[in-house]
């Protein structure tokens, strides 16, 4: 026998389910055909060669800003990152581009936009870019370089070694990842369009298994799970609920496309908007794929500061979301 209310709770589960998908997937593709562009005209040695030339300061914000607008997936971010301190970047600067790389990039804003609106989103990206910023500052004065392993990352073509220099060898499919692909340097702009576009679908047919889970969840949230208990596990009450979020996404993190359909869900069911953005950035930076990633090329203790770093920026998000932000928004 079922019991009473569970039928009209699937129904509910499942009309919300359409309506994500049907507003999450144009915006989603959108989103991946700018990457794709992005990887077009600023591939990863272009990242690198724009930083390089950086102090400590305006590098930071550079170095924040092509995060936030290259959003390689972690198989580039973590050997972009890893030819940036080869080649003698200052480790602050370094920091401040691995910070914005997981938590700000067109996905997560055009998603952001279409479930949250222009406010949020605005809200979100200036306050995840300062804090990228402002980390990567404090980190820069501290001395971290001898936690930095000394490696050789073979990634596109290349070899990147992190004690002392990057060598360039011939061009080659990156493998193993629908964003890490080789960029050819005489393309047509005609022919960047037409592999973004390509590379859009492609991108979006890889990662469809992860957002219809996203949705799943969220829909299974909103239809299923009582307001009511959500509330008392993370709502206002609990002055523990923005840190245990910001720990929390962690553990379920596959990809910011899955994470937002279960972070609107959450809003929705009466979960502050700021421990919501902590779960986010949170399961956004570090995820168990990014950190095991990560500790290839860092000793657990400099791997230990950038999670620490992380969790402390969705606390700070989350919190001035919660505070200064709550009657704005």
């Amino acid at each position: 026998m079922i019991p009473p209310g569970t039928e009209a709770a699937l129904l509910d589960s499942w009309d919300y389910f359409l309506h994500l998908a049907m507003v999450l997937t144009p915006l989603f593709i959108g989103a991946s055909f700018l990457v794709g562009l992005a990887q077009e005209y600023l591939p990863p040695e272009r990242v690198e060669e724009m930083l390089r030339a950086r102090d400590h300061g305006s590098g930071n914000v550079l170095a924040a800003g092509l995060g936030a607008v290259t959003p390689f997936c972690s198989c580039s971010t973590v050997p972009v990152l890893a030819g940036l301190l080869g080649a003698g970047a200052p480790t602050g600067m370094a920091f401040s581009f691995l910070l914005a790389s997981p938590i700000v990039n067109w996905i997560a804003v055009f998603l952001l936009f279409g479930l949250f609106g222009t406010g949020v989103t605005v809200a979100y990206v200036t306050t995840a870019l300062l804090a990228a910023i402002v980390a990567g500052l404090i980190i820069g004065t501290l001395d971290l370089d001898g936690y930095i392993k000394d490696v050789r990352i073979t990634a596109g073509g290349r070899e990147i070694a992190t004690d002392g220099g990057t060598s360039a060898s011939t061009t080659a499919d990156a493998g193993g990842c629908s964003e890490c692909g080789a960029t050819a340097a005489n393309r047509t702009h005609r022919e960047r369009v037409t592999a973004a576009g390509k590379g859009a679908l492609s991108f979006f047919r890889d990662t469809l298994p992860y957002i219809a889970v996203g949705i799943a969840i969220g829909a299974l949230i909103h239809g299923a799970v009582p307001a009511e208990f959500l509330q008392q596990i993370a709502g206002p009450g609990n002055p523990l609920a923005t840190p245990v979020a910001a720990l929390a996404g962690a553990p379920i993190y596959v990809s910011i496309s899955g994470m937002l359909p279960i972070a609107h869900s959450l809003t929705e069911a009466g979960i502050p908007i700021g421990t919501v953005i902590a779960f986010v950035i949170g399961g956004a930076g570090i995820s168990i794929p990014n950190l095991i990633l990560l500790n290839k090329l860092f000793e657990r203790r400099l791997l230990a500061i950038y999670a620490t770093t992380v969790v402390t920026i969705g606390i700070t998000v989350g919190v001035l979301f919660n505070t200064v932000f709550a009657g704005l928004l």
